[in-house]
């Protein structure tokens, strides 16, 4: 009888440190999935400024209309505290819904099929457990019938998003080094870069979702809400092909690095986003991103040509644009093109700049840009907006020069150009790389 009291002791004993260890191993698990939630960038697409965190209601403008991101809080209500993990899973990876509805592909689940099972176990218990409810309604879509009909959504999953299991093994077999491999995955499953950063088809899918589908992968994409992603392969003049492991890391951490600065949606991803990630998943993706050969195998190497430099320093603003670039850029941007790095970015050489479609550069200059504010780089440089100073001409003109001088060599724009690419101006809140995106 005496040793009762003792097996009661020892029991409770076991018990509690059972529930500790439960409870320790819960928590982990809960900021394993914060930690994937901001590589997924979901914030970016599920929150807006000033409303509780991931409730939803951004919104996306889309060929067919305008589609709201949902709340994925654990709200019973309008939020997804009803799915089991299961579900949860097959949301995100294969975009059905709890209903067996087939999701907007605005939802990156063709990228997401390449989540391993542990970690959406993870996303799925820090959205459960780590995650405050909110009961805020997801606002209607505004897409008209037909075209709000689901079921043809079915036929463009079955088309173009791949399986869980043959993403996952495509992703991780493509790679033997397993920091190139650890890249891969971040860079093609939770980040989803080829969403914005890859050319898409006739459908609006993706030409290509992987590094092994094609060179196509990354190449550049199209207009997202005004602003244009650059490639991400290594091409010289409009990729990332002079670009260190060192600059892009610097980049995903701070919106900023010797080459240029973030701007758009891009900005967002990197606040909400990269700036939380460990060093070595930072370097694991700008490895990854440096095994990207050339999409456009046809261009010539940047060159710096002082020309235009010289030519400012003499007075000389007889090219198109030069004497508007005097009045109103070369004061952060230098008569050398080269800005002062991480502060105001260089224009000489910047693939931004270069690039085919001007529209990214033609928007900052009329309306302004603001760096982002991240933790290690909390100082937010503010570009002003040029729209009510200069006229429709005077931004060709000086876009005109920025593009040809210091052998960037871009084609010029015109006055037309402008005007046309003021009716997709940003709003204001992506050009201040706010949360939102509506």
């Amino acid at each position: 009888m005496k040793f009762f009291p003792f097996l009661a002791f020892t029991s409770s004993v076991l018990f509690f440190s059972y529930d500790a260890s439960a409870n320790d191993e819960k928590s982990a698990l809960i900021e394993e999935g914060r930690y994937l939630a901001a590589a997924s960038d979901c914030a970016a697409c599920h929150s807006i400024h000033g409303k509780p965190e991931y409730s939803g209601g951004v919104s996306f403008s889309l060929p067919i209309g305008t589609v709201h991101s949902t709340n994925i809080t654990p709200d019973m209500v309008h939020g997804i505290g009803k799915y089991s993990e299961a579900e949860f899973g097959k949301a995100l990876r294969e975009g059905i819904r709890r209903d067996g509805a087939t999701l907007y592909p605005a939802m990156p689940y063709p990228s997401y099929a390449r989540l391993t099972d542990h970690d959406v176990h993870a996303l799925y218990t820090y959205f459960h457990d780590g995650v405050e409810a909110s009961s805020v309604a997801t606002p209607e879509n505004g897409i008209r019938w037909p075209l709000s009909m689901r079921w043809p959504l079915t036929f463009w999953r079955w088309m173009f998003s791949p399986a869980p299991v043959k993403a996952q093994a495509k992703t991780l077999q493509t790679f033997t080094d397993p920091q190139i491999a650890r890249g891969a995955y971040l860079v093609e499953g939770p980040a989803h870069c080829g969403a914005c950063h890859s050319p898409r088809g006739l459908a609006m899918q993706e030409k290509a979702l992987t590094a092994a589908d094609s060179e196509a992968f990354l190449s550049g994409g199209v207009a997202v809400d005004g602003w244009v992603p650059t490639s991400l392969r290594q091409e010289n003049r409009t990729g990332l092909g002079r670009w260190s492991e060192e600059d892009i890391v610097a980049f995903l951490k701070t919106g900023r690095n010797m080459q240029g600065e973030s701007f758009g949606a891009m900005t967002s991803a990197i606040v909400h986003g990269t700036q939380h990630l460990s060093a070595a998943d930072l370097l694991a993706m700008a490895k990854y991103l440096r095994t990207l050969k050339p999409y456009d195998k046809t261009q010539k190497n940047w060159v710096y040509d002082p020309a235009s430099t010289s030519a400012l320093r003499r007075a000389d603003v007889s090219a198109r644009g030069a004497k508007v670039y005097i009045d109103n850029c070369a004061a952060c941007h230098r008569t050398d093109g080269k800005g002062y790095p991480a502060v105001f970015p260089p224009l000489a050489g910047n693939p931004v700049v270069m690039g085919e479609n001007p529209a990214s550069l033609v928007h900052i200059i009329q309306s302004g840009a603001t760096l982002p504010k991240t933790e290690t780089a909390p100082s937010a440089f503010t570009m002003p907006d040029f729209m009510h100073r200069l006229s429709d001409q005077q931004i060709a003109d000086v876009t005109t020069f920025i593009r040809h001088a210091w052998g960037n060599n871009a084609p010029a724009v015109s006055r037309e150009d402008v005007v046309n690419l003021k009716k997709d101006m940003p709003p204001r809140n992506m050009v201040d790389g706010e949360i939102s995106l509506n």
